[in-house]
């Protein structure tokens, strides 16, 4: 029976294009899972966009001299461009600034609210002493009064994990300046943790599937819940839902409160758009749905702690739950978190010139590389190192001799001795046992997808490869051709079966080139079709584009395929480049360049 999975993807935030270390978390690993779950014939739906209010968004409008909404259009396009190029198959990516997204942020702050979860008092703000603006939480450092950490953010420090108040912190500084902050009172509205933190230890202590790091780190948060604030003093944000502040324009929700929100409102937006609009409570009031969320380490307690929260509160009130009988919204199945990627032995800093974007990456190398790379040597359960030479050795020593090579060679000899799949002989008891093992790597690969262990999927599916690659310089059927063309068909239609299905378990890590291969073999349609913008408008005429595309379209399906012997095959060319050592030396040079430049 068909399950329905909700991919919740982190919101990348469009103050600037995003790097490699933003989609190693957040992206690569939730496209591997949607695309894994559409082959096993499950209704997945995978939402994100970008992630378009606060005050880091008006710094980096006055930094380039636009305005807010000029700014979050530009890195709206930029952010979705890199998107769709490297293959992430969104049903939709969308952004904050929807007015379906205002309406739904809304109805949750205002059903807290009206429950009692959601309560005022005056707090301490930190202010820019240089432009009277709000300093948010992110852009201000010190050290950890807990752990001593010298560069605590004014939110959370990274080292203890602790939630942090900017005014915890010990000689705080603003990023943008470096002058120390101004505090003054101020009255916002806090969100009320404690009211759940009995509920979040019950049911984050049940989770034993999640990953070790996510749960025990959640756990020790629940400690020391505090109430926290879900306002700031700006100009640029969701309005907040309340008479006296209908013709107010100097307090807006928190950013991170309307971003996690952000997976509900694009649900309910991606409904609309199909015309069916409570297509979306299928996934959110279903208690059968399960709800996979992706991002990095940094992000987890708002996923796994504030956003929970929330859904308890909300339950099935508000406008858009719908009350009565229906079922609360559902809380997460998975909190699936990476650790971080760094470069060269270097934090990713934007500021300091380390850094890989996406489209500057995209500019020289293919996607399904990155997409390799980032899988099999990213930052999954502990932080890992990006470097060219790795980058360049995982390329050739890998997707080129392993299983490029293995494609490369099969369908090669046999569109050149045969045309098409060839009629086999008798098969031996080695033919069969490589056959039966490669199709069983549809169940053993498979479970490890399903509990999100991708490192280990996909070097499973490589060992495979390297495994069929032996029984062709074993077999060496371009010899045996020469004395025995039945044996030798043989021989080529094993490993085209095996390649066949290899492509399947290979096509939610390298979908380009995976469906070049589905078209090389013969067939027609899509195993990992083409994405798509479209552009949605809303019931005030205002317009934006989002990125989707018809998967229900695609004709793949995570079992072994019965390749009909006959079919004729198109002309293959090599899947991968193999990449000259020089391109080490020439990405560290243009590296230190950008890095001397800041």
């Amino acid at each position: 029976m068909p399950e329905r999975i909700l991919v919740a993807v982190a919101w990348p935030y469009a103050s600037g294009p995003r790097h490699l270390g933003h989609v190693a978390g957040f992206g690569v690993p939730s496209d591997v899972f949607a695309r894994y779950q559409r082959l096993k014939g499950n209704y997945v739906l995978m939402v994100s966009g970008t992630d378009e209010h606060g005050t880091p968004i008006t710094i980096a409008a006055d930094k380039e001299g636009l305005t807010p909404k000029e700014l979050t259009d530009r890195y709206n396009t930029i952010i979705g461009d890199d998107l769709y190029n490297l293959g992430l198959s969104y049903d939709l990516f969308t952004r904050t600034t929807t007015r379906n997204h205002y309406r739904v942020t809304q109805d949750l702050f205002k059903t807290l609210y009206d429950k009692g979860y959601v309560t005022r008092k005056e707090m301490l703000g930190a202010f820019s002493a240089a432009t009277g603006r709000t300093l948010p939480d992110r852009y201000i450092e010190g050290t950890c009064p807990i752990c001593g950490y010298h560069e605590a953010r004014g939110d959370q420090c990274d080292n203890c994990g602790n939630q942090l108040d900017p005014i915890d912190l010990i000689n705080p500084r603003s990023k943008i300046d470096g002058s120390e902050p101004v505090f003054k009172e101020t009255e916002h509205f806090f969100l009320d943790l404690p009211a759940f933190a009995e509920q979040l230890h019950s049911w984050i202590s049940q989770q034993e599937h999640w990953r070790q790091n996510v749960r025990t780190f959640s756990l020790n948060l629940l400690a020391d819940l505090k109430p926290r604030a879900i306002t700031r003093d700006l100009d640029w944000g969701v309005p907040i839902p309340l008479p006296e502040y209908a013709d107010r324009d100097d307090k807006k929700i928190y950013v991170w409160f309307d971003a996690v929100i952000g997976y509900l409102s694009a649900s309910v937006e991606w409904a609309h758009n199909n015309g069916t609009p409570d297509a979306w409570r299928e996934w959110w009031q279903n208690p059968d749905a399960r709800h996979y969320y992706f991002m990095g380490k940094d992000n987890i307690v708002f996923h796994s702690v504030i956003w929970p929260s929330m859904l308890l509160g909300y339950g099935n009130g508000g406008v858009i739950g719908g009350g009565g009988a229906s079922e609360a919204l559902q809380l997460p199945y998975n909190v699936v978190s990476s650790e971080f990627l760094t470069m060269e032995g270097r934090k990713f800093s934007s500021s300091r010139g380390v850094v890989i974007y996406v489209n500057d990456f995209l500019s020289r190398y293919d996607p399904d590389p990155l997409r390799y790379f980032l899988m099999i040597a990213g930052p999954e359960n502990q932080d890992t190192d990006f470097t060219w030479a790795e980058f360049v050795r995982r390329n050739n020593d890998e997707l080129v001799a392993t299983w490029g090579n293995l494609v490369n060679r099969t369908l090669t000899n046999v569109y050149r001795n045969f045309g098409g799949v060839p009629q086999p002989g008798d098969l031996h008891q080695g033919d069969l046992l490589l056959i039966e093992d490669v199709e069983h790597g549809f169940a053993t690969v498979g479970e490890l997808l399903d509990v999100v262990r991708f490192k280990a999927a996909l070097t499973e599916t490589m060992r495979l490869a390297a495994q069929v690659n032996a029984y062709l310089s074993e077999q060496e059927p371009w010899k045996v051709i020469k004395n025995d063309r039945e044996r030798a068909a043989t021989i080529w239609y094993v490993a085209l079966r095996c390649v066949d299905n290899l492509k399947t378990m290979l096509t939610p890590f390298l979908p380009f080139t995976c469906q070049r291969l589905h078209s090389y073999l013969g067939y027609d349609g899509y195993i990992a079709g083409p994405l798509e913008f479209r552009e949605y408008v809303e019931e005030d005429g205002v317009a934006h584009r989002g990125l989707t595309g018809d998967y229900a379209s695609w004709i793949g399906r995570w079992q072994p395929t019965p390749l009909p012997v006959g079919q004729q095959l198109h002309e293959p060319q090599p899947l991968f480049k193999k990449l000259d050592e020089r391109v080490v030396a020439e990405e560290l040079a243009r590296m230190e360049s950008n890095s001397s430049a800041h």
